[in-house]
């Protein structure tokens, strides 16, 4: 179960990576148009990636032997149990909510330009804490 749930992370997060580069190109490019409703469908593919991938990501770390389980002070004291049982899991709950706050404001917001620099706003920052603490040397 933990190699199936590891690699269903890892798949997950190329498609949310790919929704969130599309979701901020979109709305980077959309700027001067009217928001419609499959703008609004290209930023909500973006959260539900996001949403699925932390679940997944949250099976994982107490599933993990890298995870919850390996948590101790002297793990803390290495670079790479530090990312997998604090950083990684710190950061990608940050980005996620980051990204949820960003579609929840372009429900309530006015202008249509201000739900495009939302989107731009929000899932940039978020896809930016994401791509920090991405483990790059383990991730297939």
């Amino acid at each position: 179960m933990y190699t199936g749930i590891k690699h269903l992370h890892s798949g997950l997060a190329y498609l949310l990576l790919a929704a969130l580069i599309v979701s901020i190109v979109y709305a980077f490019a959309s700027r001067k148009k009217p928001f419609t409703a499959g703008s609004k469908k290209i930023a909500l593919i973006g959260l539900i990636f996001a949403h699925l991938q932390f679940v997944a990501g949250l099976a994982l770390y107490f599933l993990s032997p890298l995870g919850a389980s390996n948590f101790s002070g002297d793990a803390m004291k290495e670079k790479v149990s530090r990312l997998y049982i604090v950083e990684h899991p710190l950061m990608m709950l940050l980005a996620i909510v980051l990204i949820t706050i960003g579609y929840s404001r372009i429900k309530r917001l006015g202008s249509d330009s201000r739900k495009y620099d939302s989107i731009i706003i929000f899932y940039g920052i978020g896809l930016l804490f994401i791509l920090s603490v991405i483990p790059w040397k383990v991730w297939p």
